[in-house]
């Protein structure tokens, strides 16, 4: 009479399925490892195990590029919100409603976030923050109740996600290197990208409407914007990034932006997990709405395109 509780899916291992879901999540197994605490080779071990439990494909691809199948794009559609669910139930058993987890891109948190938050603490004591490396190319990290990241257009119009600013981007400098002629200085200037941001040039000339002439060199790659604004803080060149990294540095004096910045459609986007916001939750969205005022969006300087 129990023949139909013994079917094939109870053998699907628990385990395999949450390494797949991590890494269709994240978009890589080293990703999913570092989220899991766990070796890269265990995550591929994982996933393999599974495809073969299924008899299913769910990457395809090289190695270092892998994509979903459509199988595999729909079970990680459906994994998705199931272990949302465990990891909430989790958080309530434990009865963590004054501790906050937020997941954040690293450039965004060490340039932006973790600079204001001793605001956050002086008016909120009681809420415990613990920020969470959210990986350069994942949309959620399992565990958060926030995730907080630059988004595209289409992504802040998604259902749960608030727009907190928008974005602008621009070219800037040191204020050493940059002189008296600011503009002549960036042309000179050797040309810094950030891997996760490869074609932000031609971004900012599209957005503008601005053409630099070319560079006699080809751009120096960093890991992160966060080194990238390091590196021409350093006067090693120039950069094009997001006004919302840049304008402490640039209210400081420490930088200029000799063409401004140029908006475009996308922006600084927070999306909540859970069905009910907590009220840590209620009173972190509070706070940022209220830290990303003008001075980090919408500066009055002549600049501003």
């Amino acid at each position: 009479m129990f023949q139909n509780l013994t079917g094939s899916t109870s053998q699907i291992s628990l385990t395999a399925l949450r390494a797949f879901e991590a890494m269709a999540r994240t978009g890589s197994a080293t990703a999913a490892a570092a989220e899991l605490h766990v070796t890269h080779s265990a995550v591929s071990r994982q996933v393999k195990s599974l495809e073969q439990q299924l008899g299913l494909r769910l990457f395809d691809g090289p190695k270092h590029a892998l994509r979903l199948t459509e199988k595999g794009a729909a079970l990680a559609t459906e994994l998705h919100p199931a272990f949302d669910r465990i990891s909430a139930a989790v958080t309530h058993a434990r009865g963590q409603s004054d501790e906050l987890s937020v997941a954040v891109h690293a450039s965004l948190s060490v340039k932006w976030l973790i600079p204001r938050l001793a605001r956050f603490h002086q008016l909120y004591p009681h809420i415990h923050i613990h920020l969470i490396e959210l990986s350069p190319h994942a949309e959620t990290h399992r565990g958060a109740d926030a995730v907080i990241r630059l988004m595209k257009a289409s992504e802040l119009e998604s259902a749960g996600v608030e727009r907190i600013a928008p974005n602008a981007i621009g070219p800037v400098i040191s204020t050493g290197r940059a002189g008296t002629n600011a503009r002549a200085a960036l042309v000179q200037s050797p040309r810094l990208i950030s891997r996760t941001q490869t074609s932000s040039w031609a971004d900012w000339e599209h957005l503008s409407g601005v053409q630099l002439p070319s560079s006699p060199s080809a751009p120096r790659s960093l890991a992160h914007l966060h080194f990238v604004l390091d590196a021409v803080l350093a006067d090693w060149g120039a950069a094009v990034l997001p006004l919302i990294l840049c304008a402490d540095a640039i209210s400081r004096g420490q930088l200029v932006a000799p063409y401004g910045f140029a908006p475009d459609a996308g922006g600084i986007g927070i999306s909540l997990t859970g069905t009910e916001p907590s009220r840590a939750q209620r009173s972190f969205l509070h706070w940022l709405r209220q830290e990303a005022l003008p001075s980090d969006c919408h500066p009055h300087t002549p600049e501003y395109l």
